[in-house]
Order: C-alpha cells, then structure tokens, then sequence
C-alpha cells in the first residue's frame, strides 16, 4: 500500500443537534477534532418524513397531473 496516495485515517468527535456525541473514523480534521453538526438524522426532514413540497416549474407538475388524471392513483 502507498502511504503518499491514502488520506490520514483517525478518530474524531461528532456532536449531533441534540447534544448526544459519538466517536468515529474519519478523514475530516485533524485525530481529536470536534464535529458539529447542523443537520443530523434527528432534525432533517428526510429522515424525519417531514413536509414535502413540490414545486411547479415551468408548468411540468400540472402538465403531468393533467396527463395522468384519469388513472385514479
């Protein structure tokens, strides 16, 4: 294995938004850092099946709706 080609590979810190903290492997920072994270599982609409919003450009979501209308799904 060439050492020159391969990033350092060390344990960090990773403070989630509610405070908990864990540590794992990482390339980020430097062996000790602390990460803080903005957005983490417990907070983010994608794994909390938040709202969902589409939003019509251009006329594509209504043209596909009127082109499907009639299928009852």
């Amino acid at each position: 294995m060439k050492n020159e080609i391969h990033p350092d590979y060390h344990m960090i810190k990773v403070v989630m938004n509610d405070g908990t903290e864990f540590e794992t492997r990482s390339t980020w920072g430097a062996e000790g850092d602390v990460m803080n994270l903005d957005i983490d599982p417990t907070t983010h609409p994608a794994w909390t099946g938040g709202n969902q919003h589409l939003i019509d450009r251009g006329g594509r979501l209504s043209r596909f709706k009127k082109k499907y209308e009639g299928l009852g799904v």
